[in-house]
This record gives structure tokens, sequence and C-alpha cells, in this order.
């Protein structure tokens, strides 16, 4: 399990437009690091769509907001587009980074049990990780991270 205070795990993936993201581009920056399970379901699209509705906050602290989900870089670029998203969604469809997050995670739904990504947020500062919310809420999130990065300024 990753802590707080912990280095927060390098990765490379794709983002939507096929180009190589990594978490060294973001050495002296902070940014907002959320998991979530799929592209354009009702969960995922309305944690999205906050995060879309509130950029100029983000932008304001100097954020940057990255999507990871297990689809890939054409379905990252459909959702992008159909819901006008204006931050990064990273692909990692070979899951190389999500389990290094530890977000890949057994789940159960209607009796049935099957491996999925926990909706999970990272807020990271210089590589380093300063807040983790669990099993986060789509509707709350951006607002208990933005309570978060007040904090940390």
């Amino acid at each position: 399990m990753l802590e707080k205070q912990s280095k927060a795990p390098a990765f490379t993936l794709m983002d939507q437009q096929g180009k190589l993201v990594s978490l060294s581009d973001f050495e002296d920056q902070t940014i907002v690091l959320y998991f979530y399970p799929k592209d354009d379901t009702p969960g995922c699209t309305t944690q999205a769509c906050s995060y879309r509705d509130h950029s100029d906050e983000f932008k304001k602290r100097n954020v940057e907001v990255i999507g990871v989900s297990k689809d890939d870089v054409k379905s990252h670029a459909r959702f992008r587009d159909k819901y006008n998203l204006n931050f990064t969604l990273l692909s990692d469809p070979d899951l190389n980074v999500i389990p290094r997050y530890h977000v890949w995670v057994e789940k159960n739904r209607f009796g049935k049990k099957y491996m999925g990504i926990a909706r999970t947020t990272f807020v990271i500062r210089n590589g380093i990780i300063e807040e983790i919310f669990e099993n986060v809420s789509p509707k709350n999130d951006v607002e208990q991270v933005l309570a978060a990065l007040d904090k940390l300024n």
C-alpha cells in the first residue's frame, strides 16, 4: 500500500493523442492523478466532467489533472472529445502502472467477483504523494482534492 509522503511510482504511458507522458515531466509541479474504472460510464463521466468544470481552479493553483484507466488511446480520445475534457487521459491497457499504485483490486458486483480499478485519487507534488483519496465518490472527488490542495499551500 502506498502512503502519504512516499515517493510516487514512476510511470510513462500514452495519452489520448498517443504521446508518451511520464511522471518525471511534472518534476517541479503538483499533479492530481486519478484512477477511474472505464471511459464513458456514468460515474466516470460525472467525475471527469467535474474535473473539466473546475479546470480554472486547478490552473489557479498551477495543478495538472491526469486521469488513468485501462481503456486504450482511441477510447480516451473519444471520451475526451465527447465531453470536451480539457486534461490528459493516460492509457494503461497492459496494467503496467495501475497495479503499482495499488488500485487494481478484486471487486464484487451482484455476487460476481472480478478485477478492476478502485476509484482512487492521488495528489503528487515534486514526485511525493501528498494525499490519497480511496474509493472516492465521483460527485465529491474534486471538492475533496481542492480542499486538500488548499491545505498544502
